[in-house]
């Protein structure tokens, strides 16, 4: 049974009990979900109205502070409301919670009643329009890589994160010995998700110990970024139950590979890839090649919006499958854009920036910006790199720190026209936010190094 379903059979499941709890949920610049929980009776009241939540939610951190600098909010505006509107298409049950559906809601100005330009959804919403005006649907899919932990995030954080240990000791890419250890966790998560109406696909075990991989099928670009969500939160919270715990920062040790959250895409007329050219090389379309130029071009501009916090891009590292250049190539685990399904009716391009931390409605909307770009301008692709990319030194590398992307995100007028100004200021705050959080502390390294040889 699809897990996905409708108000009318919402209300049918509440009348006879097998539903007494509605999560409402935004999500937050971080990803995740935020939002109330209805008692189920009462959400049937207001599920084609509103409630509201506090605007802090769209300026925090990880840790929930509140910090200054915004415009749009802050303690001298006195922190007022948004408007939570339920997106009904967006029901779901949640089968790892006992009664218990969800549903996204979208984000509005208490005051104007305006859509919220900051809101990740609808920052989304407004690249998908700008595709339809051209006639084109952005078609997407991301990889969800992600470690398991012996004992749950609260066992972990009461011991001071010392000590970590990885569900498994060695490398597990493609392993079926060591993932069939894990089946107590990792199949609860593909069948709960998969009831709950996301299209996972399967699961494997990546290339490092304790790693693991979760496929979804290829969907609309909002499609896609929901179900990316959603997945996210379900692993954490069905990891738990099981007594595990799921990270998915990008990297948790210096010695160890990181996690990624690839994004293949392309735009698609009439029902068709319109990435596809028969009779062009490679099966890429002219509309295929000034999309990935635009990529290319714009790729500093919004790696923040994919890599948003200072360990992001620790990630960023020779020999890990992680990229280090701008670079394009065909079907190139090096290279931070790979062409897949050359010469097919499936040809993508998939970009390999986004760590496991992304926000996948912020990276999708900032990659369809750039695309959109590069047709616009009609930007001439480069030929195709070809070899080992670590050891090309390219002029245009990947960002290799926050404050640098910060820097690039700042001075993108790409991003201003594509987003506007308040937005872009608003991220670049959040930015600032996590640089000087960063800064203020004395770290473990800095002590062991230093103690005594300072």
């Amino acid at each position: 049974m699809s897990g996905q379903f409708t108000l009318e059979a919402l209300t049918d499941d509440i009348k006879r009990g097998a539903i007494d709890t509605v999560l409402t949920c935004i999500v937050d610049m971080q990803g995740r979900l935020m939002g109330k929980r209805f008692h189920a009776e009462a959400f049937l009241e207001m599920a084609e109205g509103e409630t509201h939540c506090c605007n802090y939610l769209l300026a925090t951190d990880l840790a929930m502070a509140t910090p200054d600098g915004y415009a749009s909010t802050s303690w001298e505006r006195g922190y007022g409301d948004y408007i939570m509107k339920p997106d009904l298409t967006t029901l779901r049950r949640v089968p790892w919670l006992e009664g218990t559906a969800m549903v996204l809601c979208d984000v509005i100005d208490h005051h104007t009643h305006a859509p919220v330009a900051h809101a990740p959804r609808e920052m989304l919403k407004a690249q998908i329009a700008r595709c339809a005006e051209l006639g084109l649907s952005p078609v997407m899919a991301t990889e969800l890589e992600f470690f398991l932990f012996k004992g749950t995030a609260d066992e972990i954080t009461a011991a001071g994160f010392r000590d970590l240990q990885p569900i498994s000791n060695y490398n597990e890419d493609y392993h079926i010995f060591q993932t069939s250890k894990e089946e107590p966790v990792m199949r609860p998560i593909r069948n709960h998700l998969r009831a709950m109406g996301i299209p996972v696909e399967g699961s494997k075990g990546e290339a490092e110990a304790g790693q693991e991989e979760l496929n979804i099928k290829y969907d609309t670009a909002m499609a896609t970024a929901d179900h990316h969500t959603l997945a996210k939160h379900g692993i954490k919270e069905i990891a738990h139950q099981q007594g595990f715990a799921a990270t998915f920062l990008p990297k948790w040790h210096h010695e160890r590979v990181g996690s990624a959250a690839h994004v293949h895409q392309s735009l698609w007329k009439d029902g068709s890839n319109a990435f596809f050219d028969e009779s062009a090389p490679l099966g890429k379309s002219r509309l295929m090649d000034h999309y990935m130029a635009g990529l290319l071009k714009y790729a500093a501009d919004y790696t923040y919006l994919m890599a948003p916090y200072i360990n992001s891009y620790k990630r960023f590292a020779k020999g890990t499958f992680a990229p280090t250049q701008v670079v394009w190539s065909v079907d190139n685990r090096t290279a931070a854009f790979r062409l897949c399904g050359d010469g097919t009716k499936g040809v993508r391009v998939e970009c390999r920036v986004p760590g496991s931390d992304m926000n996948p409605y912020l990276a999708q909307a900032a990659m369809l910006a750039a695309g959109l770009k590069g047709i616009e301008e009609k930007l001439e692709l480069q030929d195709p790199f070809n070899g080992d990319a670590y050891a090309y030194d390219a002029q245009q590398h990947i960002p290799r720190s926050l404050p640098e992307a910060r820097e690039a995100l700042l001075a993108s007028e790409m991003l201003r026209e594509a987003f506007g100004e308040e937005v872009i200021t608003h991220y670049a705050r959040a930015a600032e936010w996590e640089i000087e959080e960063f800064n203020r502390v004395v770290t473990d390294y800095e002590i062991a190094r230093g103690f005594e040889k300072a």
